[in-house]
This record gives C-alpha cells, structure tokens and sequence, in this order.
C-alpha cells in the first residue's frame, strides 16, 4: 500500500517579519503585481459533516483523523482583531468557510462582531458565508439576525443518488435545498448555489441543475475541479471545461455573458436570453485568473495564505499570542501582501505537482477554504 501523506495544518509556517518601520494602512495596498486587497476568506473550522469526494475523502478523513485542539483555533476576538487590519487595508468583503463553518459553536458572535466593522470608506462589510447546507435551515435566522448578508451553498447534482455518492454521508437533495428556501426567506440574499463538476462523477446533473435554478433568484455557479491539496486524486481528465460547460447549457438555454460586478470576481457571469437569471462559471484550471485575484486566505490556525495553492503560510497567531500590537500586526500583514508574487494557476501544467518545490505539497482546501 502507498503511504498517503496529507497536509492539512502547515507546520512549516514561521511567525511573518515585522517592518522596522511601520506605515499606518491607507486602505491602497497592492502587492508584486499591482494586485489590490480586496477579499478575506476566514477559515474558522477544521471539521466538515461531509466527506465529498473532491475535499475531504473518506479514505483519508476517516474516524480516526486528528483534527486541530480547540486550542490552536483562533478565539473570535482573534478573528475580529486581525480582519480589524485587512479592513484597513482595503478589504471590503469578508466570506466565512471551513471545513463547515456552522459547525463551529456560537458563530453568531463572530458574525456579529465582524458586523461591526467598517470599510475604509465608512461603509458595513459584505459579510458572506459558505455553507454545505446540512445545518443552514436551523441556523438561517439567527445568522440573519446576527448581522450576515448572504450565504453561498455547495449542491453538486440534483440527483439523490448521485448527490448521496459525492456527499458520501448520506444527506438527501431535498434537506439541501429545504436550506436554501429557508436562507432565502429570511433575507440571506442574493443566494449562490456552487456545483463542482467532476467529470465521470456528476457531469449529467449539469443541465437538471441549471434548470432547477433557472427562473429563480438564486444563481447557479459551475465550479472546475481543481488540484487542491494532495487528498483529492486530482487529474486533468476529470476536468470538464467551464467553456464546454456553458456550451451544454447554452445549446438547450441560450445564454449572453455578462459584465463581472468588479475586478477580480472569480466567476464569469452568463444570463439567460429569456430573462431566467444568471449562472457564473469559475474557470481556475481552463481560463486561470490570477492577473486580478485580489483575495487572501487566513486559515482556522491563524496563517496567512496568499494563493489556494499554496504551500506554506505566514503564522499571525503567533504574532498575536506573542503580545504584539496593532500596528506591528497590520506592518506584517502589509508586508506581506506587498511580496505577493502568486500565480500559480497561470503557471499550472498537466503534471501539476511540477508547480512545488522538491518535498512540498499544497494545504488542504478544508484547511484554508475555498
């Protein structure tokens, strides 16, 4: 038998230099490529009640996996101290992931804390939050409640079976979707529905979902399966094109594209010719988009991650345990982003793992987000 090794907390991270002089943050951060700071995707969990195929096999994530102490998690005033900084820096969304991040208790709290911020322009944040739906309909009013402004729900197939296999726990189509109507009618909205799409597995749902969603205030987002961490068995043939994606969509529900909303939007935006709504397309293997990619990623730990793909963070725990201040904080995090050089999916070739260094493998994705 191969020995699998997978990375899921990087335990090669060291805590980020501090500048010698610190520049107070203008909201205007660019990093190597002129790329501005825009999003922040906040791990807050390790943990997930799925075990899809394409993130957190079975085979790997199996009754005995270690998961992170509660110790090492970062506490919510934590969180809020260090987004505090990447708002000054520019960042005007925050998105919540994890693993699951209704799974992590009293998450109300940390919404409304987040709630209180304020962009550099005095306005509230975009608050969004992914979710696998399992837990969203019990969950939906209080989060409402709390301060949250939209959620983002994973679906990949219509089909119970089909659904059943890529969950691989046994959750039904129908609870789901029961979420979705209950996020929608407390106001968590515009809600957005992701499928990834893996070819051989659940390609034949791509029309029976986008008809579902068609006519519908929800948009449907087709997602590539990409080469995230080591769990996966990623390969470029289970890669169905987003192009071929929109292709088969087109050919029964014509479709135009659309404007994105802003730079650095991970989907393609395509309505339908009839009025019915919209769908988006993220294209990270076929149509890479790392010239605007304006997005940083803090992991459940407290490290920095630059790119999806990386393979080794910047430890901001440490800085915090270690009583630094605000200041030293925000100088480390503008450091940072201005020696940001990604472009990883650019750079991609078939044989992927070419893309690491020699002994290197990328962090999970249930570790960082997506």
């Amino acid at each position: 038998m191969t020995e699998k090794i997978i990375i899921l907390s990087d335990g090669r991270s060291r805590p980020p230099l501090i500048p010698a002089t610190l520049v107070p943050a203008t909201g205007e951060l660019r990093d190597g490529l002129a790329r501005p700071l825009h999003d922040l995707r906040i791990s807050i969990t390790d943990r997930c009640n799925f075990r899809c195929v394409y993130c957190m096999p079975k085979d790997v994530f199996d009754k005995d996996y270690q998961y992170l102490p509660h110790s090492s998690l970062l506490t919510f005033e934590e969180i809020t101290r260090i987004a505090r900084q990447f708002v000054a820096h520019g960042v005007e969304k925050i998105r919540l992931t994890g693993g699951e991040p209704l799974l992590r208790k009293n998450i109300e709290k940390l919404i409304a804390m987040l709630a209180e911020l304020r962009t550099v322009h005095g306005k509230p944040l975009d608050l969004t939050l992914t979710t696998n739906g399992s837990l969203l309909a019990r969950k939906a009013q209080s989060l409402k409640d709390a301060g949250l402004n939209r959620v983002t729900v994973s679906l990949d197939a219509m089909d119970d079976a089909t659904f059943r296999a890529m969950n691989d726990v046994d959750f039904a189509v129908a609870d789901v979707l029961h979420g979705i109507d209950t996020a929608h009618a407390v106001g968590l909205g515009p809600i957005k529905v992701n499928m990834v799409v893996k070819a051989g597995t659940n390609e034949q749902e791509i029309l029976p979902m986008a008809r579902h969603f068609k006519g519908t205030p929800h948009i449907l987002r087709f997602i590539e399966f990409m080469d995230v961490g080591a769990s996966n068995g990623w390969n470029m043939q289970d890669v169905i094109p987003s192009a071929e994606i929109v292709r088969r969509i087109g050919a029964e529900l014509p479709l135009v594209p659309v404007d994105p909303n802003y730079t650095g939007e991970t989907a393609a935006r395509w309505r339908y010719v009839d009025g019915g709504g919209e769908i988006g397309a993220i294209s990270s293997v076929t149509q890479a988009f790392c010239k605007d990619c304006s997005r940083a990623r803090l992991s459940t730990e407290g490290k920095l991650y630059t790119c999806l793909f990386a393979t080794r963070g910047h430890d901001l725990r440490a800085l915090l345990r270690a009583g630094h201040n605000d200041a030293e904080l925000s100088g480390a995090i503008a450091a940072i982003w201005q020696g940001r050089s990604d472009r990883y999916s650019e750079l991609r070739t078939v044989n992927t793992d070419g893309l690491a260094r020699a002994g290197e493998r990328r962090v999970e994705m249930s570790y960082i987000g997506g």
